[in-house]
């Protein structure tokens, strides 16, 4: 019964409006694990179990990109014991995913400050992003050590060395100049973010990034997030008008012109 109703879940998104890019604010290990009278870091390990199946559920249904926000620059200050367990939880499960990411297409990809994590981590994660390098399925992009304030500040060293050397007049800095210093080069900007445990800030994730992309927010923590839950998401974003400053009469119309496009030609 479960098995019919995720088949039909999976042909709705098909139907719908699908999107390229989903990330998501993967919250509530610790406080599910707290509720249950556990470890926090039996949370932690319980919330990897949801991001295997999610993981999977994303590529099946044919989305191109997933960023999980894994570990920011600021939970260097959690606990240091919670800090090395969430580092060994990390180097484990690259280790052992890497058979499953090759079954289902994935190719994973890494963004923030790589550098600082520890040696088993570093190993394990560039080993795993060597290793599906050449996968064409899902992209999954782990944000590590990674904070948007100081990915803003490293594009605008960057951009400032470029000017200092020569190299691009201050008057043409666009839009293309800051995307391309950003860690995220290269990747489109999420059309979808989801948060978990209902808390409702952006938590200094994708701050450039995120200026367009829909919120979807729920109470349930990340070790309880369900495929039901992730079918919700995807189909109220299914559902919203995108317009990017246009108007409603303007995105109509342009749909339109598409459409007779497409008739046109397949006519022809």
């Amino acid at each position: 019964m479960k098995k019919n109703f995720t088949e039909d879940r999976k042909k709705v998104i098909k139907k719908g409006a699908l999107p390229k890019h989903v990330a998501i604010i993967m919250d509530g290990n610790g406080r599910w694990a707290k509720s249950r009278g556990l470890k926090r870091i039996d949370g932690h390990r319980a919330g990897i179990d949801t991001v295997r199946r999610i993981v999977r559920l994303a590529g099946e249904i044919g989305i191109g990109y997933m960023t999980l926000y894994t570990f920011s620059s600021e939970n260097w200050n959690r606990p240091p014991g919670e800090i090395r367990g969430l580092m060994e939880i990390l180097a484990q499960t690259l280790e052992k995913e890497i058979p499953e990411l090759h079954e289902n297409g994935v190719r994973l990809q890494t963004i923030g400050d790589i550098s600082a994590l520890p040696k088993r981590s570093r190993d394990a994660l560039y080993e795993a992003v060597e290793a599906t390098s050449k996968n064409t399925g899902l992209t999954l992009v782990l944000a590590l050590n990674y904070g948007g304030r100081d990915e803003i500040v490293r594009a605008i060293k960057s951009i400032a060395r470029n000017v200092r050397d020569g190299q691009l007049n201050p008057d043409n800095i666009s839009y293309k100049n800051v995307e391309s210093a950003l860690y995220t080069a290269g990747i489109p900007d999420p059309d979808l973010l989801i948060r978990t445990s209902g808390e409702f800030r952006l938590s200094n994730f994708l701050l450039w990034q995120l200026a367009y992309t829909e919120l979807w927010i729920t109470d349930v923590m990340w070790p309880d997030f369900s495929d039901m839950e992730f079918f919700d998401a995807l189909e109220s974003y299914g559902i919203r008008e995108r317009r990017f400053g246009k108007t409603s009469q303007q995105i109509n119309r342009m749909t339109r012109k598409v459409a007779s496009y497409i008739i046109k030609g397949e006519s022809q």
